[in-house]
This record gives structure tokens, C-alpha cells and sequence, in this order.
């Protein structure tokens, strides 16, 4: 299976993470989840501490201490604000997954529902409310987890696993520019391919093209902000330096002159 992408790919501020632990799924449950992560954090009264993300364009099954829920695709940067002390335990799901756990992936782009899944939530709650060391607890809460998810996942189908190539494609090859350039890589029609990124992910195969290239050129910038932004869009198959400036602006609010000064002053 396709190398995932680095674990802080899709962070703008890396440097502001809580506590952050990703382990991997492993096993027949590696087909349906890419990885399970867990951030921990013990905020001072008073404080805020903001987490800012270029989501992966896929759905998380999340526990927290009193919420469990599922969060879909998005399109454009997204924030959190930490408080207090608390953790959550996300599956971050694979295509392949999704049909089991929503009625229509659609529905879910840019949004969180809660859900009640109360056997995965107090077996997770169980594991990370535990006394001991943090390595054991969230051992525990993942494997807890993965039991769940295999009693409820059964076979994928063929399609379903064109779906997974589809996503691990469009997020790891750097040749795949364009849809059609993910269409010929997997040996199907430009339809095909968006019937099934409708179907799977929830948003369409250019949005996920597009995001890699976002959090890609986001990453490199934050690690070597004094590139010329020319040469950054030329990289990542942009026109020129406004279209690449563009896209930063509608998907994440800023552009990427204001992103370069932002690592500065932080």
C-alpha cells in the first residue's frame, strides 16, 4: 500500500500541537483505517490554544471524553479551539470504510455529527481514563477500537479498493495534476473517476488533486519560508504565482505571502 503522507502534512502550525500521537492500523483493519491519532492537552485556565488544519479530504471517526462523532471531507482550512484538559481518539477512514459507517458521505462535506455509538465510546473512554503510562492507554484505546471497527466492516469490495487507489493516488503521486491525469493512472474514464470520489469520499477527485498540492505547498513554505513564490506555484503545477495565491485565499483564508509572515511572527 501507497506510503501515507507525513503526520503533520495537513497542520499549518505544527509548532502549536498539543501533545500528538498517530499509530498505525495494522493488520486486515489497514484496508479500511490509514491511521489513529490522538492528541492530548492541558491548557492553562484562561487560555485557548487554536489548532489550524488543512484537513485530509476523508471522514474521522472521533471519541472524546463526552462526545463521540463523525466529521466528513472538507473543503477549505478548518480551526479548533482547545480548553481545559482533555484527549480524542480518531480513525482517520479510508474510503473503503465509509459505506459502513454513512448512509451518504455527501451529506457529511464541512460538517460533524454526533452519533451514538456507546460500546466503542466507553471502551475507549475505559482505556484512555485509565491510570498508568500514556503508552498503554492509548495502546489499549486503539486496539479497543480496531476490535470495533473489524466487527463492523466485513469485506471490501473491488470498488471499494479502486476508491482507496484512487485517494492514495491523487494524495502521493506528484505527476497527478489533473483529473485526467488520475484517470489515466487507474485505467478509467474522468466519469468513473468522480462517480466514485461521490461515492466514497465526498468531494470531488480535482478537490482532492487540489488539496495535496495545498498542504504540499503550505509545507514547504513553512520549512523553508524564503522560497521564491514564482518557483513554489511552478512546483505544484500552477499557472503562475496569482493562481497559486488563489487557491490559497479560497481554501484557506490567507495567502501565501500572509502564511510566510505568520511563521515569522509565531
Amino acid at each position: 500500500m501507497t506510503a501515507n503522507p507525513a503526520t503533520s502534512r495537513g497542520v499549518l502550525y505544527p509548532a502549536s500541537l498539543p501533545t500528538f500521537h498517530r499509530e498505525p492500523a495494522t493488520g486486515d483493519l489497514a484496508v479500511f483505517v490509514r491511521w489513529f491519532w490522538i492528541p492530548e492537552w492541558d491548557i492553562e485556565p484562561g487560555r485557548t490554544s487554536r489548532q489550524h488544519l488543512i484537513g485530509f479530504p476523508a471522514c474521522n471517526l472521533v471519541v472524546e471524553d463526552t462526545v463521540t462523532g463523525i466529521s466528513g471531507p472538507t473543503t477549505r482550512a478548518s480551526h479548533r479551539d482547545l480548553t481545559g484538559k482533555g484527549w480524542a481518539v480518531g480513525a482517520l477512514l479510508r474510503p473503503a470504510a465509509v459505506p459502513a459507517l454513512v448512509e451518504d458521505v455527501s451529506l457529511l462535506r464541512d460538517a460533524y455529527r454526533e452519533v451514538e455509538l456507546p460500546e466503542l465510546s466507553a471502551a475507549v473512554r475505559t482505556a484512555m481514563n485509565a491510570k498508568g503510562p500514556g503508552d498503554d492507554r492509548r495502546g489499549a484505546a486503539v486496539a479497543v477500537f480496531t476490535e470495533w471497527l473489524l466487527s463492523r466492516m466485513g469485506s471490501p469490495s473491488d470498488e471499494a479498493l479502486l476508491a482507496n487507489r484512487m485517494v492514495e493516488t491523487a494524495e502521493t503521486n506528484p505527476s497527478v495534476q489533473h483529473v485526467a491525469d488520475l484517470a489515466a493512472h487507474l485505467h478509467l474514464s474522468t466519469r468513473s473517476v468522480q462517480r466514485l470520489a461521490t461515492k466514497y469520499v465526498g468531494v470531488s477527485p480535482a478537490s482532492l488533486i487540489r488539496r495535496r498540492r495545498l498542504q504540499e505547498a503550505a509545507e514547504k513554505l513553512r520549512h523553508d519560508p524564503s522560497l521564491d513564490l514564482a518557483a513554489l506555484a511552478h512546483e505544484f503545477g500552477y499557472a503562475d504565482h496569482a493562481h497559486l495565491t488563489n487557491d490559497f485565499r479560497t481554501n484557506l483564508g490567507f495567502t501565501p505571502s500572509n502564511y510566510r509572515k505568520s511563521l515569522s511572527d509565531g
